[in-house]
């Protein structure tokens, strides 16, 4: 989720430097026009954005303003931060586990004040009711203390610096009703209100877990795609030697020695050597290709064969692969509807609250109420208001759908996705390993001799080549043993060859014609066609009606070459675009969304990770890339593409449920504030009754555990 803030007046010529900083402290919608909006008012900075999916702000300024002097006024908004200097795509994940942690402990201590409670509840009077409510004291003043951490130093944070936000009034009520309690144990009151203050805390936490396991994963995609670059490589020196370097210390201008079966560790040019590399990072394709001396190779991408020797054109943050992980960290940065709502009501909320409070306690005083009266009043209003079912409207919905598909084999990473899904209008497809299987199958085996089969295998299994890997475990599953050739040797992207009884054999690749693989075995002067197919996956043409009846129409999107789209264009019957790059599928997206489009994409690829993230929502099958799957918002299991089309009609299904649960949250409140300002509701029913609501709302959710049938 992102928003941003730009003056319109900049110069757009004028000098500026870019920083970003880390402010892990940001707790809700309404923090992100604060600190946009506060930086944005200071002199020097042109433009600043928060992504609040990794809490993180980025800010663009002139250069005489320094990361201290910028990192100081986000302190001074309120806000802790971090300059992150040397990696702008590093995460940290310590905040979700701190929250697991305190959750924990909190449902713990709620469990056995509940316990304690309930003898109060069912009639225990004088010592006995004392001694149960000091016993509850003791459980819960630690648990308040631990757990209700993250609001009262958020609360603290944002009072130091004279501001307030939604942690405040919570931070308030916790620590009113605690005190309360207190005084009512103390002096054998008939009320302590430890069960409802630890409740309280509890189903905040639990909306707080939910939202950081979310970001968390925002985060998975881009990692994975940096993991294709490797570590280090061998640099040649002056005087011939090579030195292991890391990826970090690599510079242009180096020369790195690349041996068969490596990642590279920078993009360059190859200045000796020949080699087949694995370029699918780029092309979404298996298929090897060939680069000599003068040809482009890019980190991330493997050698394959032959040893070759890089000079170095890009290293570090500038390659290739970096680029497309900061293409993927921008372009995954989406505002929902509910998060801009959330933006707005925050601006409101905590003041509101507050003066509601205050106006209750002002009010019962001048009322002649005395004020231990007025201020239980004044508790109950902060406890029933807390926002727990408004919370939990959009999350208990998205947990169960997210279960109902999950039992079609559809995994939902990002709870805010079926939001997305439910508005998408229009649906892109990868073609190889998306539409299609994505793994060649010999087709026409059975022409060849058990002979020619033996030959086969004995040459495909020594090639490392996607098609020579089909062909040997198609052949190894009819159990062929292979024959004994000699003087073998391969030309990457050509074949292999050697001898056989005296006579040339060769295993070499033919054109390919439409969508089907044509290998050829020669054996002497006769040649032997062998056809391997990549078909369509189950269902894809069901799938794709069935999309348009949702009204989504479906278009394929896909780095291969042209007559291989167009076959499976007008098998489908759908609209193509081929060799697309990763930029330009991006760029494709970019032309719907200002159509006013909202493009699902589905897609496979490391080559799709960016398209995958640009999209307004994305899906990824299970055999899909690392990167593919951790880029996407969802990742189905099953060959079938049906699920494609449920996990949009139950998206749908969910926002309806979503809707009604907002429904009840706020004719809750309707019901609930009144009766407090009316003194009918003391801390205790505040806290049964907020929690109340947050169970209606769950058990609405629950109805969409058969959604997926």
């Amino acid at each position: 989720m992102n928003a941003s803030v730009v003056l319109d007046n900049l110069d757009a010529d004028a000098a500026c430097a870019d920083s970003r900083f880390a402010v892990p402290t940001m707790r809700c919608a309404g923090c992100i026009s604060k600190i946009e909006r506060g930086l944005v008012d200071m002199p020097g900075v042109i433009a600043a954005r928060v992504n609040f999916s990794t809490k993180q702000v980025a800010v663009t300024h002139t250069p005489e303003l320094t990361e201290d002097k910028l990192k100081a006024a986000i302190g001074s908004l309120g806000f802790d931060a971090q300059i992150l200097a040397e990696n702008p795509l590093s995460e940290d994940r310590g905040d979700t586990k701190r929250l697991l942690r305190a959750l924990a402990v909190a449902g713990f201590g709620m469990m056995n004040i509940m316990l304690l409670s309930v003898s109060v509840w069912s009639g225990a009077m004088g010592v006995t009711k004392d001694l149960f409510h000091w016993l509850s004291a003791l459980i819960a003043i630690p648990v308040i203390a631990y757990s209700g951490r993250p609001f009262f130093a958020s609360a603290a944070m944002a009072l130091r610096y004279m501001r307030t936000n939604m942690d405040v009034p919570i931070s308030v009520g916790i620590i009113l009703a605690t005190g309360l309690s207190l005084f009512e144990t103390a002096n054998s009151g008939p009320h302590a209100y430890f069960d409802g203050v630890v409740m309280l805390i509890f189903f905040l936490l639990a909306g707080r877990v939910l939202d950081g396991m979310m970001r968390d994963r925002a985060r998975e995609g881009i990692s994975a795609l940096l993991k294709q670059t490797a570590s280090g490589a061998m640099i040649v020196q002056s005087d011939g030697t090579s030195r292991w370097t890391k990826a970090g210390e690599i510079e242009v201008g180096m020369v790195m020695q690349v041996a068969a079966g490596e990642n590279l560790a920078a993009d360059g040019i190859i200045i000796e050597g020949r080699s087949g590399f694995d370029f699918s990072l780029l092309t979404g394709e298996s298929e090897p290709q060939l680069r000599g001396e003068g040809d482009e190779v890019l980190a991330g991408t493997m050698n394959l064969s032959t040893p070759v020797q890089v000079r170095v054109t890009a290293a570090g943050q500038d390659t290739s692969i970096s680029d497309i992980a900061r293409l993927m960290d921008e372009a995954g940065q989406h505002r929902s509807f509910h998060v801009r709502v959330a933006d707005r009501a925050a601006r409101y909320y905590a003041p509101a609250v507050h003066c509601l409070a205050l106006l209750a306690f002002v009010g019962w005083m001048l009322a002649g109420a005395g004020w231990h009266q007025a201020l239980l009043i004044a508790v109950a209003v902060l406890i029933i208001t807390c926002p727990c079912a408004l919370g939990l409207a959009v999350p208990a919905a998205q947990v169960v759908a997210s279960g109902a598909l999950m039992r079609k084999g559809v995994l939902i990473k990002d709870g805010s996705a079926l939001e997305r899904l439910a508005e998408a209008d229009r649906v892109v497809f990868d073609k190889t390993g998306t539409l299609t299987m994505g793994q060649a199958v010999p087709d026409n085996l059975d022409s060849l001799s058990a002979e020619q089969k033996s030959m086969v295998l004995a040459l495909a299994q020594s090639s490392r080549h996607p098609l020579s890997k089909a062909l040997t475990k198609a052949l190894r599953l009819q159990n062929i043993t292979p024959v004994k050739i000699t003087a073998m040797s391969e030309i990457p992207g050509e074949g292999i060859s050697g001898d056989w009884n005296g006579q040339p054999v060769s295993l070499s690749r033919a054109e390919q014609v439409s969508e089907t693989l044509t290998t050829q075995l020669t054996i002497g002067d006769a040649t032997q066609i062998i056809t391997l197919t990549d078909g369509l996956r189950p269902n894809a043409h069901s799938a794709i009606v069935m999309l348009d009846q949702l009204g989504l129409p479906a278009s394929i999107l896909s780095g291969d070459n042209v007559q291989a789209v167009a076959t499976i264009s007008q098998k489908l019957g759908i609209l193509a675009q081929a060799n697309a790059r990763p930029e330009d599928k991006v760029a494709a997206i970019d032309r719907l969304r200002a159509q006013g489009h909202k493009v699902l994409m589905v897609g496979d690829g490391m080559n799709d990770g960016p398209a995958l993230a640009a999209a307004y929502v994305s899906i990824a099958p299970g055999s899909a890339s690392d990167v593919g799957q951790q880029a996407a918002d969802a990742v189905f299991t099953s060959d079938s593409l049906t699920p494609v089309a449920l996990a949009v009609k139950v998206a749908r299904r969910t926002m309806q449920i979503v809707r009604q649960n907002f429904g009840l949250a706020i004719g809750y409140n309707i019901l609930a504030v009144p009766l407090a300002l009316a003194g009918l509701v003391t801390p205790l029913i505040a806290a049964i009754a907020m929690s109340t609501s947050s169970l209606i709302v769950v058990g609405n959710a629950l109805r969409l555990y058969r959604a997926a049938k």
